[in-house]
């Protein structure tokens, strides 16, 4: 069916599958099965053992399966009667691909994990040829899986990418400017089809380019995570990647839908890796079920290279101790500049906000939240159950301003300068402030002890030599003793953020 340099491909096809137990391994079965079906003027495609069910399909062309049914019916009328053959149907819409490869395993995979589960394999191993049967609407992915392995063809990676402010916005600049590189050098071709909002999406199944923000602005299109899931299967998508960069609580509920239906996650939001342990665990198992990768590199120190620094040395059997430092860039930048100038504390707040550091409500980060989900997520990097109400957190923002808007918040901020001021010149000579998480205790129980808190430290220590809005991270192990492994850089900031999901992009592309 196939020639050594060409992917055939036949459409308007239908299964015919034999199904009954014990039925294989009867001779004669298959002579009858061309005999009847020649007898009726039925050409048989291919024929094979099913992969999982116990019998035989045939490939006929589909205007021909009703009568191959009646025909192979009447034929095997005693074994039906007998109960060795159960069921004789059809599965019509179907196409059959046939290549020559000599690692066919691998297109097995890369289909498998776009969720195209052939219907049927035929391979004859002496020469290396191969043919899938799939159905219609999965033969346009498939034809491109295929192409990509056999013809070095770049290999199309689908973004969906929801959120596009600050992070989200710089992570579309930087993957339209970096494309053409990419394709040349690893011959990837990143195109972004899906661009969203809470509100609304524009789509492409073209991919966006430097026009984005006009698309995105005159779509009428309102924002839907089945619309989205649709689009992708209608036009069908391969290699899809759905990358979320809002700080939702309510879209990461629909990260299982999204795995589900084909796609991997790279995401910057914390959120659901800071869910009641039962789902934490919950994505684990699907993401597993569904062969997917949910990437999330940014959830803690940004662009830095913490959590697979953390994983490594877990899974290798590392003994972690104790894991602390500086967590929040944005707190980092308040607390190094208020420590250092002269300036009110509501001064600096209101200039981390202007520069884009904080989050768009800053209670967020002051609140301490931020910064206890970090921690959380390493605590549960090392397997340890801590749930967010195990976490001890001061909480910066005084409690005459924890319910009120965020507008009213920011009218408010100077409320909070009199109580920091104090803080700030009741220190000890030499010292400053910072706002530290510390992830300590037993680290081989089931949980460990987690505190979030502002405490004064020397100037000259790690920790109080911290700059701008740099993170810190100290990594305590059995092995290195009292000598940590020391995490520091940019911690913050749209740029540096969008470069570790880009990151995560690529890391999860190369290995589709």
């Amino acid at each position: 069916m196939t020639t050594s340099d060409i992917i055939n491909i036949y459409q308007n096809k239908a299964l015919v599958n034999f199904e009954g137990k014990d039925f294989l391994g009867h001779i004669g079965v298959d002579s009858r099965i061309f005999r009847v079906l020649n007898d009726t003027g039925i050409s048989v495609g291919v024929i094979s053992q099913q992969a999982i069910e116990n019998g035989i399909s045939v490939l006929v062309d589909e205007n021909d399966a009703e009568d191959a049914v009646r025909v192979l019916s009447e034929e095997f009328k005693n074994e039906k009667a007998k109960g060795a053959v159960s069921n004789i149907y059809s599965i019509n819409n179907v196409a059959v691909i046939g290549f020559v490869s000599e690692n066919y395993n691998k297109i097995l995979s890369e289909l498998q994990r776009n969720k195209i589960f052939p219907l049927l394999l035929n391979q004859i191993a002496s020469a290396g040829r191969v043919n899938i049967v799939v159905t219609d609407n999965q033969t346009e992915i498939a034809k491109n899986i295929v192409e990509t392995e056999i013809y070095g063809k770049p290999k199309v990676v689908h973004l969906a990418l929801i959120g596009h402010g600050n992070v989200g916005g710089t992570l579309v600049e930087q993957i339209l400017d970096s494309s053409h590189d990419i394709l040349t050098r690893k011959r990837l071709q990143l195109k972004i089809v899906a661009i969203a909002n809470s509100k609304k999406m524009a789509l492409n199944k073209g991919g966006f380019g430097s026009d984005w923000r006009q698309k995105v602005n005159y779509s009428q299109t309102e924002s839907s995570v089945e619309g989205l899931i649709d689009y992708a299967k209608e036009h069908h998508l391969e290699n899809l990647v759905m990358v979320d960069n809002t700080a939702s609580k309510d879209f990461v509920k629909h990260y299982d839908v999204f795995v589900d239906n084909g796609f991997d996650i790279v995401s910057s939001n914390k959120i659901y890796n800071t869910l009641p342990i039962a789902s934490y665990r919950s994505l684990r198992k699907s993401l597993e079920k569904n062969k997917k990768q949910y990437l999330y590199e940014t959830n803690v120190g940004a662009g830095l290279p913490l959590i697979d620094t953390i994983k490594l040395l877990h899974l290798s059997g590392e003994n972690i101790t104790r894991i602390k430092g500086v967590f929040s860039g944005t707190l980092s930048y308040v607390f190094n500049n208020f420590s250092l100038r002269n300036d009110k504390f509501s001064t600096i707040i209101n200039e981390a906000l202007e520069k884009g550091f904080t989050e768009p409500d800053p209670r967020e980060d002051l609140s301490g939240n931020d910064v206890a989900r970090k921690l959380l997520i390493l605590a549960r990097e090392l397997d340890l159950i801590n749930e967010f109400e195990d976490i001890n957190i001061q909480n910066l923002v005084p409690e005459s301003l924890l319910s009120v808007s965020k507008s009213e918040f920011l009218s408010r901020l100077e409320e909070l300068d009199k109580e920091y001021q104090k803080i700030k010149d009741s220190q000890e000579p030499g010292h400053v402030l910072r706002y530290v998480g510390d992830l300590h205790g037993d680290l081989q129980k089931e949980k460990g002890e987690l505190d979030v808190k502002l405490v004064s430290v020397p100037a000259t220590s790690a920790l109080g030599q911290l700059k701008g809005s740099d993170s810190i991270f100290e990594i305590y192990t059995e092995s290195y003793g009292e000598n940590p492994i020391v995490i520091m850089g940019a911690g913050a900031g749209a740029k540096v953020t969008a470069r570790g999901v880009f990151g995560d992009i690529l890391r999860l592309s190369e290995k589709k």
